[in-house]
């Protein structure tokens, strides 16, 4: 275990996490509720960082193993819901891998809906009325 590598993540986490939460307040204040604005603003600002911090840190030596800890595991992974999924998207893509991505990326989102509804479902059928 590599305790540097893990507070690294948990502080990056922390800083993402806690700004998701102001974006997303300070977009519910100016936009209203009519769309989740805050959650669609980080996933889509966390999908550019994470392909920008993807190329960019590239073959910049063993120090870039701790960059990607704090900057994409931890401030990417706490600010957006789905930035790991756009960076192994992206990754199947540049590997040509087309069939793959798509594939993985419908199960994700088809499963993840079947689940999040399967788990609604349970909670309302034990919940105490």
């Amino acid at each position: 275990m590599n305790w540097n590598l893990l507070w690294l993540v948990m502080a990056g986490g922390a800083l993402g996490a806690g700004t998701r939460h102001l974006i997303g307040g300070w977009l519910l204040r100016q936009l209203g509720n009519g769309l989740p604005w805050g959650t669609l603003a980080v996933n889509l600002l966390g999908s550019f960082a994470a392909g920008f911090l993807l190329v960019w840190l590239e073959g910049r030596g063993p120090s870039v193993l701790y960059l990607r800890a704090f900057l994409i595991v931890g401030v990417l992974g706490g600010l957006t819901t789905y930035s790991a999924l756009m960076l192994e998207c992206l990754m199947y893509a540049r590997g040509a891998k087309l069939g793959a991505m798509a594939g993985y990326l419908g199960l994700t989102l088809a499963g993840g809906f079947a689940l999040v509804w399967a788990g609604a479902r349970l909670a309302e059928a034990i919940r105490p009325a």
